[in-house]
């Protein structure tokens, strides 16, 4: 007579102690900062002409104006500043935007915000003859603010799925594109200084750009990184948001205010990057869970390494000339986002 054995006894992983894993995602960010460090020296060091690095270091540390000097100090370390502060603001812009819209697709460019910027100051630049960065990083503020409205219009405001806003965004970047376009071909002038712009490049970074261009950075950064608490919260739903005690009127206005001066400074700084802020906060919630209070930083420092490698990349990759950083992140970020889309429609099937 056979009789069956009874199942053997399953047993569930031990839980991770509150303390363990802290100290576990603090020294994962310890980690990824080194790793930024190690990028961002590659930025000084890395360019489409080859210099020793005995070269390089007297260039950062004993600048004497000769022609690798100049290299050095006055063209790759501004453009790595400026790589480290666009890479942190999109990697933070892109982390708000997906807790605000509970959207795992939202991303600066992908939403079309980088684009309306981007339209912004194509207009300053053409119709009202502005050059300074100062003097059209408003128009950058207010095109980044008047898309992120429209795309939340266009998706159905409350009834928004990620699809839908994907889809807004898509489609009023393509209009928003178009114009730009349209723009540059009338006026050759707009074109010329443009070119490169557009196809989101820090090769035209300067010290006064960084300089300029920072203090916007820096507001919106430290308003993300406040406003980790409330969209915890806002993750749950309305309803159980406003349970906890948050307030979901005043979290999205500054979720919008941090978003539009991250996005707005960051367009008007080096031009459009896309998928920057898509990519790297997905990558994050697979080290950190779902607390924004820990995707936040990771993201900010995260992002500057997606971002500077891609541009060390196209450096390299094109020798002597060089692939803008735009068009990297692009070719990089692209086969990623068609990757997210099937995977959510298959998980809705």
């Amino acid at each position: 007579m056979l009789v069956d054995s009874p199942p053997e006894a399953t047993t569930a992983p031990a839980p991770v102690h509150p303390r363990r894993r802290h100290l576990r995602r603090s020294v994962g960010l310890v980690a990824a900062v080194a790793v930024l460090a190690v990028i961002a020296a590659l930025g000084i060091a890395v360019g489409a002409k080859q210099i020793p690095f005995d070269q390089v270091w007297h260039g950062v540390f004993h600048y004497s104006g000769s022609d690798t000097d100049v290299v050095v100090r006055d063209v790759r370390f501004p453009r790595t500043l400026l790589g480290l502060i666009v890479g942190a603001a999109l990697g933070l812009a892109g982390t708000v935007m997906q807790a605000l819209t509970r959207n795992p697709l939202a991303d600066p460019g992908v939403l079309g915000i980088n684009a309306g910027a981007s339209a912004a100051v194509v207009s300053a630049i053409s119709f009202f003859g502005i050059t300074s960065l100062t003097g059209y990083v408003w128009f950058a503020f207010a095109g980044a603010a008047v898309v992120s409205v429209a795309v939340y219009v266009l998706g159905g405001t409350r009834g928004a799925t990620p699809v839908r806003l994907a889809l807004a965004g898509t489609a009023l970047t393509a209009v928003l594109v178009g114009y730009i376009n349209a723009v540059n071909l009338l006026d050759t002038a707009t074109l010329d200084k443009m070119r490169f712009w557009t196809v989101g490049s820090l090769a035209s970074a300067t010290l006064p750009t960084v300089l300029d261009i920072a203090p916007f950075l820096a507001v919106g950064g430290v308003l993300a990184l406040l406003i980790a608490r409330p969209l915890n919260a806002l993750a749950l739903g309305d309803d159980q948001a406003r349970a906890l005690g948050a307030r979901l009127t005043r979290t999205r206005v500054l979720s919008m205010v941090a978003v539009t001066l991250l996005c707005g400074g960051a367009t008007a700084a080096c031009g459009p990057i896309v998928y920057v802020g898509l990519m790297v906060p997905h990558a994050v919630r697979a080290i950190t869970g779902p607390d924004m209070r820990w995707i936040l930083p990771y993201s900010a420092v995260l992002s500057p390494v997606l971002l500077l490698g891609a541009d060390v990349l196209g450096r390299v990759v094109a020798r002597p000339g060089e692939l803008q950083v735009g068009i990297v992140t692009a070719v990089v970020g692209g086969p990623v986002f068609i990757y997210l889309v099937r995977r959510r429609r298959m998980a809705q099937l």
